[in-house]
């Protein structure tokens, strides 16, 4: 049975997040994609964290080992004109599946659109940038811009509050695979190439759109406070038990606000609650504005039972309801993010040791999923790709190892 993306070839020159993304989304469809590094690895070859178990090498990268699974590595001098120019050709090489390039480096000389496309008109590439105008910027940067510090943590605060979680890079990762095939399909149908440039501050900004914050802002001309762990137009909150967990509960529709109600037995103290304030609490928008006299009902039902009973409850009536958990509390606890869900295998990545990394998370009824393969090795394809791609003899490849093109 034929992968969904077989025979489409992705040739990735990248760093950091946005990119291998992109990648590794194609990768585990099906794609033949080949990363390029520099000889030696590139910035976030060795990038925390780092596996420090006795079993793993020291210093290697969980994080470069997760983000390039299902690829194959290329390692070539690419400050060298040579070492461009196999790049180039790796890229332009003639065949349906091929003439696509991912990257967020800069690109210079053999490695512009302009060259690319001269070797082949139908060429495909995608450029993540920074700022559309050419400045530079990271995930952390974009998010401090964009408005969502200013609304995260607490009410009574001092400081913006950044979230650790790399959303525009992980989202412009997500949207550059979506540009590579909306790309192709097209070139499929005219014949024609195409260069997409991708800025990571416009998906900021459109996503930041797309949510209504920008028509909030213009519209209303007001600005959103923080509300802490307060779910914003709804009731939503987190609670603790009386064994110290914590939970997160949400009631956004309807259905949902009277699963809570008939978990913690709620009904005739939010007909008070109506009747007090005059409000109507099966609409979202009065429940969120009447949250401060909701919250103590629900957390004087939670905080007089332990975890476990609060768990029962609320899946037995249906509760939109979800733990804290750390990380480590996650992979231990939640037997969602274990071999038993089809997402996971326990892969046996060289160089860290064995442990459990997920594929796509798509899932198609006529396709199976595919097998998740562990990253390369730094080089590890080398030869491979120049013999089997570039038709290299192997003379040939030893030359450019022997004159530091290739490793």
């Amino acid at each position: 049975m034929y992968a969904i993306l077989e025979g489409l070839r992705i040739v990735e020159a990248s760093a950091f997040v946005a990119a291998p993304t992109g990648g590794l989304t194609l990768a585990q469809l099906g794609a033949d994609v080949i990363r390029v590094d520099p000889i030696g690895g590139g910035v976030d070859a060795r990038r925390w964290p780092l596996a420090r178990s006795a079993l793993a090498e020291s210093g290697a990268s969980i994080y470069w080992a997760s983000l390039n699974k299902c690829k194959r590595s290329l390692t070539v001098n690419l400050r060298a004109p040579e070492g461009r120019e196999l790049v180039a050709e790796l890229v332009a090489r003639p065949g349906e599946g091929g003439g696509c390039f991912l990257t967020n480096l800069p690109a210079r000389g053999e490695l512009t659109y302009d060259s690319l496309a001269a070797r082949r008109r139908d060429v495909v590439m995608v450029q993540i940038t920074g700022h559309r105008d050419g400045a530079t910027a990271l995930d952390y940067t974009v998010n401090s811009a964009v408005g969502f510090p200013m609304v995260t943590g607490p009410a009574r605060r001092d400081a913006p509050v950044n979230h650790v979680f790399p959303a525009w890079d992980v989202i412009t990762g997500l949207t550059a695979a979506t540009g590579i095939l909306a790309a192709t399909r097209r070139r499929r149908d005219t014949g024609e190439g195409e260069h997409i440039t991708l800025a990571l501050s416009d998906v900021g900004y459109a996503t930041v759109g797309h949510l209504g914050h920008i028509g909030e802002a213009i519209v209303n001309g007001t600005e959103r406070a923080p509300i802490g762990n307060d779910l914003y137009g709804a009731f939503g909150r987190d609670f603790a038990t009386k064994d110290g967990r914590r939970v997160m509960i949400a009631a956004i529709t309807a259905r949902q606000w009277k699963s809570l109600l008939d978990a913690i037995g709620g009904h005739e103290a939010m007909r008070h609650v109506e009747a007090m304030l005059g409000v109507d609490l099966s609409d979202e928008g009065q429940r969120f504005e009447a949250r401060d006299l909701i919250a103590p009902i629900v957390a004087r039902w939670v905080g007089v039972r332990g975890y476990d009973e609060v768990h029962a409850a609320f899946d037995d009536a249906g509760v939109c309801w979800g733990p804290y958990r750390s990380f480590l509390e996650m992979v231990r606890e939640d037997p969602r993010c274990s071999t038993g869900n089809p997402l996971f295998e326990d892969v046996d990545q060289p160089g860290i040791g064995r442990f459990m990394m997920p594929g796509s998370p798509l899932e198609f009824r006529r396709h199976a999923r595919e097998a998740v393969r562990p990253a390369p090795t730094l080089g590890q394809h080398t030869d491979e790709i120049l013999a089997g791609v570039l038709g290299l003899s192997g003379a040939k490849i030893g030359e450019l190892r022997d004159r530091g093109i290739v490793a």
